[in-house]
């Protein structure tokens, strides 16, 4: 009876112990795998954007969406690839818009259906538009309070632009 439980007993600590080693790997490589929505440990990008953050203050959930527009420009004398835009959630999106005016999009959060590649190049001294569009009734009647939401562009080099929204959502 005693080999027995001993035996059990080192079952479940090797199991245990298992289980944390397998969450420590598993979580140090998911921290690797997103693609740095609101972090600043990646390269920053060439590109430039006249601002980085925007504050829409006081927005009431019964007025529907609010967006903002970024111009984004290749300051550089060469051409840059601008591979992917994501957010940092579901209530936002966004939407590339070329020089020509044609658009691309949305583009929205990581794991949460296709985010498709952009693969758009911004030529030498050229400029887009990546409008962010903020809705506040994707939360629900409890969705209300501040809001910090984010959308980062990665270009071809692995650099990274991050834009910040902000808002306070009343009802």
């Amino acid at each position: 009876m005693k080999t027995k439980t001993i035996t059990s007993v080192l079952v479940i600590i090797l199991v245990f112990a298992g289980l944390f080693v397998w969450g420590y790997y598993a979580q140090k490589g998911s921290k690797a795998s997103v693609q740095g929505v609101g972090n600043s440990n990646n390269s920053v990008s060439l590109l430039v954007v006249s601002e980085t953050i925007y504050d829409f203050g006081a927005i009431s959930m019964k007025n529907g969406d609010v967006s903002k527009e970024f111009t984004i420009t290749n300051p550089t004398g060469a051409d840059i690839s601008l591979k992917t835009v994501v957010t940092s959630c579901m209530c936002t999106a966004a939407f590339v818009i070329k020089p020509d005016g044609s658009a691309k999009g949305p583009f929205g959060m990581v794991g949460m259906g296709y985010a498709p590649p952009i693969d758009e190049i911004i030529k030498a001294g050229e400029s887009l538009v990546v409008r962010a569009v903020f809705d506040p009734n994707a939360h629900g009647p409890a969705g209300v309070g501040m809001i910090d939401r984010f959308i980062t562009l990665t270009d071809g080099a692995g650099g990274t632009i991050n834009l910040e929204i902000k808002a306070l959502v009343t009802p």
